[in-house]
């Protein structure tokens, strides 16, 4: 096929973003990982507000923050946590939790999309994680998402906190 990545062995090819002194760390040193959610299906569900609310930190997607991080940016369980990178940002709940390492948040794929306004880059009001990730395939083959090779930064959310623009209609993106 002459693709660049798909030769007749196997090899180590570098991420775009790696955390712990890789590509980007520097800027933005949290690895986020946004697997599967085991609260429902990718995003379905996700629109009620019942079940919703079974899971959500202050109406929002939970992020999960490691004990150490979350001390080092005086968050707490519970808190409001605007996550960001060069591509975007988030506002999420805090659920500090010692089941990941340090230096790894997770926010689980499937939140749906809820921007405060129409800009690009505008804050996403629910915390979908795709507003954050590259849009770039694994491989020109697998043409895969490369989701869990992102990085960002986070930090405990000061001012008025804005409502969920996520579940009542569609905006137009411009």
């Amino acid at each position: 096929m002459n693709y660049e990545h798909c030769q007749e062995h196997p090899m180590w090819f570098e991420k775009s973003e790696r955390s712990h002194g890789g590509p980007g760390s520097d800027k933005h040193p949290y690895w986020l990982q946004s697997c599967h959610p085991d609260k429902r299906l990718h995003s379905q569900m996700c629109e009620s507000e019942e079940y919703r609310a079974t899971y959500a930190v202050q109406g929002r997607e939970p992020i999960y923050i490691n004990p150490e991080d979350a001390k080092s940016k005086g968050i707490k369980d519970g808190d409001l946590v605007r996550v960001f990178n060069d591509r975007g940002q988030l506002l999420a709940g805090a659920v500090v939790t010692d089941s990941y390492a340090a230096g790894v948040v997770r926010i689980e794929e499937g939140a749906w999309y809820g921007p405060l306004n129409e800009k690009i880059g505008a804050l996403d009001t629910y915390g979908d994680p795709n507003t954050l990730t590259q849009d770039i395939p694994s491989s020109e083959l697998a043409q895969a998402t490369s989701a869990n090779t992102c990085l960002v930064d986070f930090e405990k959310f000061t001012g008025k906190v804005p409502p969920v623009t996520a579940f009542g209609g569609p905006i137009e993106v411009v």
